[in-house]
């Protein structure tokens, strides 16, 4: 017996959980139209596409990137360090440190000048040192009783009965010492002699100068040069083969006469750097001796003053 059967339609798979769905190419709707000018035209689009693309980027890197100078635009380390430095932005704190600094600079090298200034004395021998120090001793101890002696005179003139003959008496004696002082009096006493040997003649004026106000120093009374008395106004110069004193000519070699303490003037003159090393340096020979009487008879004449008259008159 025969049934009629039909056939039932294919199932489609279903698709699996997850998995998208199977995509199939639509025909396209006009099949007529020639593909080459549509793939020609999509190519065209594409690059303008591109190029528009390149554009705006380009343009946004511009934007976000400016010049270096314009505003907005970070600054680099050096504008950050000019800028940091200048205008100077000063504290009162930083200000007041820059003063004491200053202050501390000045006074270091006030200190600098004043130890190189002594750096003489350093490379100087303990007998050198000692001879110094009790030449220093001397000189204070001579002012220490010219002081008394002045207050013994004080004392004796407000004391003394007859005052007008005490007086007298003091006048003459302040006579003699100022004549001495002048070079109008003769002087003796003890003191030194020294000589001056310049065989190559490089002793000048001004050396000579500094040997009398080394003496002076030491407390020498009375000096005389060769036959010239050296007083408070006495000038040299230097001339052709020798020296002028007041005016006077004097050749080597220079003979000194002095009279003070001998235990003065000889440590006075060999101290180290002092006259004697000086004059050696000059190829010159030096001879100091110590002698119990100089006598300085070399004598000025007293010169009345045109216009200075005394106070007492």
């Amino acid at each position: 017996m025969a049934t009629d059967e039909t056939p039932e339609p294919e199932k489609k798979p279903e698709p699996e959980p997850g998995r998208p769905a199977e995509r199939r190419p639509m025909p396209p709707e006009n099949s007529g139209a020639p593909e080459p000018a549509a793939d020609g035209a999509q190519g065209q689009e594409s690059d303008d596409g591109a190029q528009n693309d390149e554009d705006t980027a380009a343009g946004a890197a511009s934007d976000e990137t400016p010049e270096e100078g314009t505003p907005g635009r970070p600054k680099t380390g050096r504008q950050r360090l000019v800028a940091s430095l200048w205008p100077p932005r000063l504290t009162r704190a930083q200000l007041i440190v820059a003063v004491l600094l200053f202050i501390l600079g000045l006074g270091l090298a006030i200190q600098v000048r004043s130890t190189s200034e002594s750096s003489a004395l350093r490379g100087a021998r303990q007998e050198d040192l000692v001879r110094i120090l009790d030449e220093l001793d001397n000189r204070s101890q001579r002012l220490t009783d010219e002081q008394r002696r002045l207050e013994g005179q004080k004392t004796e003139l407000e004391n003394s009965s007859n005052q007008a003959e005490e007086a007298r008496k003091q006048t003459v004696e302040k006579e003699q010492q100022l004549g001495v002082l002048a070079g109008t009096v003769a002087a003796q006493g003890p003191g030194i002699s020294l000589a001056i040997d310049d065989p190559t003649h490089s002793v000048e004026a001004d050396k000579l100068l500094d040997t009398i106000q080394e003496l002076r120093a030491a407390g020498a009374e009375a000096i005389q040069v060769n036959d010239v008395r050296v007083v408070a106004d006495t000038y040299l110069s230097d001339v052709r083969g020798g020296v002028e004193i007041d005016g006077k000519r004097v050749t080597q070699p220079y003979r000194f006469k002095v009279i003070g303490k001998p235990e003065d003037l000889e440590p006075a003159l060999n101290i180290p750097g002092g006259v004697v090393q000086t004059l050696e340096k000059e190829q010159a020979k030096v001879a100091v001796t110590r002698q119990e009487k100089i006598i300085v008879n070399a004598l000025r004449v007293a010169k009345r003053p045109d216009y200075a008259r005394s106070s007492s008159q």
